[in-house]
């Protein structure tokens, strides 16, 4: 299977990075990378959400899970954690995808996006993240989240930004088929 660039968004101090056309049935997986995303505000999460075609607002029902593995820098503490306070029962908020974001120049989060068979008009739409953060707390974490969009409307349109403040980083979608 092939992947294929469609579209590279190159962020600096920006409120947000969308993706508001080529996601169609051209491809049945859309891949989006992020590279060095560093935010402007120390500690906050780096999350993601969607619109079906015709929608506005970024606020369709999620439901998702997360867990993690981290280790501090100064090699004290490592651990594997289900972190329930980052899910979504049937929420509608912006999906966190990295958490507590350093913003020193040493540190960012940079991961990928899976987001399986958005034009279809039958199914949920499945996804998944992997990220690794380098957070403000000198702890690097390996992020992984899996969910679903609960609506069988085709998503045309996803939004990446901070729980607060602006970013710099890179964003590549590919589509894969």
């Amino acid at each position: 299977m092939a992947m294929t660039l469609i579209t590279t968004n190159e962020e600096t101090n920006a409120a947000s990075s969308s993706f508001t056309s080529s996601i169609d049935s051209t491809y049945k997986l859309y891949i989006f990378k992020y590279y060095d995303v560093n935010p402007a505000t120390d500690g906050v999460n780096f999350t993601f959400q969607a619109n079906v075609v015709d929608a506005s607002g970024y606020n369709e029902t999620i439901t998702s899970s997360w867990f993690q593995a981290q280790h501090n820098e100064g090699d004290s503490d490592a651990q594997l954690l289900y972190l329930g306070t980052k899910d979504q029962a049937q929420g509608t908020a912006y999906q966190i995808i990295a958490s507590g974001v350093g913003n020193g120049a040493d540190e960012s989060c940079a991961g990928e996006l899976y987001l399986f068979n958005p034009s279809n008009t039958t199914y949920v739409k499945h996804f998944y993240a992997r990220t690794n953060t380098y957070q403000n707390g000198d702890y690097s974490i390996a992020g992984h989240l899996a969910g679903y969009f609960n609506v069988t409307g085709a998503i045309d349109d996803i939004q990446f930004k901070m729980s607060s403040g602006n970013m710099d980083g890179v964003i590549k979608m590919y589509g894969v088929g």
